[in-house]
């Protein structure tokens, strides 16, 4: 990641006067042309940007003497790995300047190059069957025959022959393609945040000089590729911040509607993991500095590349007024295809949203014949609606669209033979779409990409931090209004929950959360959750001293008492740890109104206290009047049961909280998939390094906990918990995690039947089948959740929570959690 810089001192010739010139600048590392203090183009071999235009025309009154700055980043396009794309950076990378020349451009061979190019695609790919085909072939012959390369007058006559094709109209019914230019930049990746902001700079810095050639562009910046379309706020901030004549450059365009800001959210976020809340704040803070720099909010959610779609979406879309979504994604699903490109989506409260996926199934499109034919052959809704999306540009590592690209597009704009080609907006795309809408078919439920379902549980340090985070940014902001609504003189803390938020928000990108990023990466997202966390404590403690202030003086003659606040909407009763005055914990059980505090001072004596007992083989039974638990010495129920019911949950023969390990090799994308085949693999985890104890031997509480070896190397200790009167047991967990390419979860086998089990996700639930009956049932076979998946019949069910995990599945009567 370091950074080389290059001065260049250019003297072009006197006898080049009319010609075109450009600086040549060929690396294997990213680069980025400054001249007079500003970045003027960005260079990436990878992404087919090796040269600057110094002039179209070189005048007699220009300079013909110039110095130059290039910065070279010593990283590609996909980072700095070696031997595959998605390799971790190697330090012992080297990286090469290989060209660095002043030339002169021959534009009438360049143009003359790109019209065989497109004759001889047409030819190749339009099939005997079809006479245009042959018509591009002859001519592309004669052209040939016309040329002569050693004499340049000749060039027009052979072009003149491929205009005559490209002339050639279409009819009236063809099918329109609306070709924008795209630049997918992640936010991070096989790269780290900082070098983003320097991939935002190259990318963007580029296109804008490809508007100013070509003023019919238009450019749609999402948050992963660049189209004349630009689509992350964050993004955008870093720019401002960073480069701010390139800013306002920017500006500029988007006043005059080239350069298109769509998306509506901070970050690219991932599309399952992120709480309601965090998915609320994507939109607040997206929309809001969309508002307050261009003047605009979005009507498009851009997310083409999420792994995987919330139910909860179409809602939470309508709420921030949005009525219109592109994705991409769902064409990587490995099982099922789906089966619509352009169609309605509907939420869990039944709010919808226009919907479309480019039918090229990709947002890295080069302009090229054969992906204006896929666009049209591989379309789903033919018929119903006679346009499509193509987003073209290079993506991911950013660099965005070629003016090779356009002029591709510019010879195929309207030519027989071939779909019409228009470059246009997301606006004009949506809004024709919804006049042909009257047809379209209506997608139900959640958007399950069949991919990469190993990034709901891949570094579970970010999972935790990330769950975390939302719930202190959850408190500070309750008490903090309860403090404001109780005193005129608290200052609610807006600017510091804003900062906040937006880097819990950063770290929701759809390549940090599922942890499908480098070591780097996951390091800096983890120094955030740590510098939300102290500040969320600092803010916590300023609104409860704001709110309980006068609580917590210790006052003469008073008994020891202890503050206690529940920052959630319902009564709780609970047992607590609190510290006394020698500095030892002891235990209190409490009762803390909905969103309110209450003073302890003479704890409340449960009905029924906890009742701990060994047996005579070493199994541990407890008992709290609510629920009755036995377990064995490696810690597994044997049985758990309510009280008042006579009903047992596990099975005769089965042991729930049975650990499991499964071996984890995927095809390709190691951080991101566990394939279906990992299930063959199953081996329970039974090496005991210590048996079962008892810790706290009942009263308030009662716990046992014990040890066990994973695979080689690894080790898990674990203490199981019941409180008095708490309907749930509670497992502590720690695991001691050294294994590679395996994968470890926990099961519980529960005695209830359904053919549907039931998940949280944001602000809400759904069912997925416990069964494999279809292909699609079977794809789902590790699936995600947030805080809860619950399997119940009339009456009767079981339920198991987490506090910082996503994976889970349940298959038959087996509800299992991935961790």
């Amino acid at each position: 990641w370091e950074t080389c810089w290059f001065k260049v001192e250019l003297s072009i010739p006197l006898a080049w006067a009319g010609r075109e010139v450009h600086f040549i600048w060929e690396s294997d590392g990213e680069g980025m042309v400054w001249c007079d203090a500003q970045p003027v183009q960005g260079l990436t071999k990878e992404g087919e940007k090796t040269s600057y235009i110094l002039t179209s025309s070189l005048k007699e009154t220009e300079p013909h003497s110039l110095t130059l700055y290039v910065e070279l980043a010593c990283n590609g396009l996909f980072g700095a790995g070696k031997g595959s794309m998605i390799a971790p950076p190697d330090p012992d990378r080297r990286f090469t300047l290989s060209k660095a020349e002043l030339v002169i451009f021959n534009r009438d061979v360049y143009e003359l190059l790109v019209d065989l190019e497109i004759l001889l695609d047409m030819a190749q790919l339009l099939g005997e069957e079809n006479q245009r085909s042959f018509q591009a072939l002859y001519t592309a012959n004669q052209m040939i025959n016309v040329c002569d390369v050693t004499d340049p007058s000749t060039f027009p006559a052979a072009r003149d022959l491929a205009a005559s094709i490209f002339s050639q109209r279409n009819g009236e019914s063809q099918h329109t393609i609306h070709a924008m230019g795209h630049c997918h930049i992640d936010s991070a990746w096989l790269w780290p945040y900082e070098e983003t902001i320097r991939k935002c700079a190259r990318s963007w810095v580029t296109v804008v000089r490809l508007m100013e050639c070509n003023p019919e562009l238009t450019f749609t910046c999402s948050q992963w590729r660049q189209i004349c379309v630009l689509w992350q706020a964050q993004q955008f901030e870093w720019v401002r911040s960073w480069y701010p004549g390139l800013y306002m450059q920017i500006q500029d365009f988007v006043a005059k509607g080239q350069f298109i800001p769509v998306g509506g959210t901070w970050v690219e976020m991932d599309g399952n993991l992120p709480s309601g809340e965090s998915m609320v704040r994507q939109f607040l803070q997206g929309q809001q500095f969309f508002q307050e720099q261009f003047g605009r909010i979005c009507s498009e959610f851009w997310l083409p590349d999420t792994f995987g779609y919330s139910a909860q979406l179409p809602q939470l879309m309508h709420g921030c007024g949005i009525r219109r979504f592109l994705t991409q994604k769902l064409s990587w699903n490995l099982v099922n295809t789906f089966p619509h490109h352009t169609f309605f989506w509907e939420g869990i409260d039944g709010s919808r949203v226009l919907t479309h996926f480019p039918p090229g199934d990709s947002y890295e499109m080069h302009g090229q014949v054969e992906e204006m034919l896929k666009t049209v052959k591989n379309n789903k809704d033919k018929g119903r609606v006679n346009h499509s999306a193509l987003l073209f540009g290079f993506g991911d590592g950013g660099g965005g669209p070629t003016q090779k690209m356009l002029d591709r597009i510019k010879r195929m704009s309207d030519t027989d033979g071939l779909p019409r080609v228009r470059i246009s907006t997301p606006d004009r795309l949506f809004s024709v779409l919804e006049k042909e809408s009257s047809q379209l078919c209506t997608w139900v439920g959640e958007l399950f990409l069949e991919l990469h379902n190993g990034t709901y549980t891949t570094q579970a340090q970010i999972k935790k931090g990330n769950r975390e985070c939302e719930r202190i940014l959850h408190d500070v902001e309750v008490l903090s209004t309860l403090a404001l609504a109780r005193s005129g003189t608290f200052r609610y803390p807006a600017s510091q929950l804003q900062r906040l938020w937006r880097l819990l928000l950063l770290n929701q990108f759809h390549d940090v959360l599922p942890g499908s990023c480098i070591q780097l990466v996951v390091e800096d997202a983890l120094q955030c959750y740590a510098k939300i966390r102290r500040a969320g404590a600092q803010l916590q403690e300023e609104a409860v001293q704001s709110l309980c202030g006068d609580l917590l003086q210790p006052k003469a003659g008073s008994a020891e008492s202890t503050l206690v606040l529940n920052t959630l909407p319902w009564e709780r009763t609970e047992v607590i740890s609190r510290t006394g005055p020698a500095g030892t914990e002891t235990l209190a059980l409490v009762t803390v109104p909905s969103m309110g505090y209450a003073i302890v001072r003479e704890p409340l004596l449960p009905a029924q206290p906890v009742a701990v007992r060994k047996q005579e083989d070493g199994s541990i039974a407890m008992e709290n009047g609510v629920i009755a638990v036995c377990l064995d010495t490696m810690g597994r129920l044997t049985s758990l049961r309510l009280v008042d019911s006579e009903r047992e949950s596990v099975p005769d023969g089965c042991y729930a909280n049975q650990f499991a390990l499964f071996d984890d090799v995927p095809l390709y994308w190691d951080a991101w998939d566990v394939m279906d085949y990992h299930l063959e693999t199953r081996k329970p985890v039974t090496t005991l390094l210590k048996p079962l104890e008892i810790t706290l031997a009942g009263g308030l509480r009662g716990s046992a906990s014990f040890s066990l070896r994973i695979g080689k190397s690894s080790t898990l200790t674990q203490e199981i918990i019941l409180d008095a009167t708490c309907p749930y047991l509670r497992f502590l967990t720690q695991v001691e995690w050294k294994e590679a390419h395996k994968f470890l979860k926990v099961e519980f086998p529960v005695q209830v039947r359904s053919t549907n089990a039931t998940y949280e996700i944001q602000f809400g639930h759904l069912q997925r089948p416990t069964h494999y009956n279809t292909s699609w049932d079977w794809a789902r076979f590790e699936v995600w959740v947030h805080k809860w998946l619950d399997l119940s019949e009339h009456c009767f069910g079981v339920a198991l929570l987490n506090d910082c995990k996503y994976g889970a599945s349940a298959h038959r009567n087996v509800l299992s959690l991935s961790l």
